[in-house]
């Protein structure tokens, strides 16, 4: 691994409770490049997001996490989200009672703030056309829509998708990859887990595969589409 990579995890170990996770993993990513991190249930994918993001759980007790020069490994969630990493959960979190506006204003309560609203709706037309409507009654396409506009509220350096296609039609799964290439064009670094592991693929650079907390592949993302040996074996696809 290079000693100066834009985005790197370093040796890292992370746990749930007594559970073992992440067992000692090590992976860097390029400023403006995708990572597909894939592999079955239960390998650590979530877990690794959560770590990289300084969540409370898990706990990391040993390793290193590091982001454009800057030390992520004993920050809290907010001092991360202020380094620029931003975390797009699976269950979204869109903050109930609240219009999909204000849900975007509360994001750009704290400096640094990223894209200002206008900039937002001139990427999410569709939020747009919604920003008076609360925020938890949007179709599930639109309010991942609304979890990746949030995360791009902030001065984002890093951004990590945590089954962004999960219960969504295939059509809007088309949009939702066209804002991540959109994304990519502007030089985010993105980080996806993803069941759907051919869509991820296709997106993304490079690619990661964890089994049982360990990463057992890491390469280019076009050799794990293009090898059915590689995806029979690790990701029953």
């Amino acid at each position: 691994m290079s000693d100066q990579a834009y985005f790197s995890c370093r040796d890292l170990h992370a746990y749930y409770g007594e559970s073992y996770i992440v067992q000692g993993i090590s992976f860097e990513v390029a400023e403006g490049e995708i990572l597909a991190l894939l592999g079955r249930n239960g390998a650590g994918k979530t877990t690794t997001l959560s770590a990289i993001a300084r969540m409370q759980d898990p706990q990391v007790k040993q390793g290193s996490i590091t982001l454009a020069g800057q030390d992520l490994t004993a920050m809290k969630p907010y001092e991360a989200a202020r380094a620029g990493v931003q975390l797009v959960p699976e269950d979204r979190r869109i903050i109930p009672g609240i219009t999909v506006e204000e849900n975007l204003i509360i994001a750009q309560i704290s400096e640094p703030k990223g894209w200002d609203l206008e900039r937002i709706y001139n990427h999410f037309p569709r939020l747009r056309e919604r920003r008076k409507q609360e925020g938890v009654t949007l179709s599930g396409g639109e309010q991942q829509m609304l979890a990746v506009a949030r995360a791009l509220a902030r001065d984002i350096k890093i951004l990590l998708l945590d089954e962004p296609y999960e219960g969504l039609a295939p059509v809007i799964v088309k949009e939702i990859e066209g804002i991540v290439r959109e994304i990519k064009e502007l030089g985010i670094t993105t980080i996806i887990v993803e069941q759907n592991a051919v869509a991820a693929l296709k997106l993304a650079d490079k690619a990661i595969i964890m089994e049982s907390g360990e990463i057992v592949y890491s390469g280019s993302a076009k050799e794990v589409l293009e090898s059915k040996a590689l995806r029979e074996e690790y990701l029953a696809i």
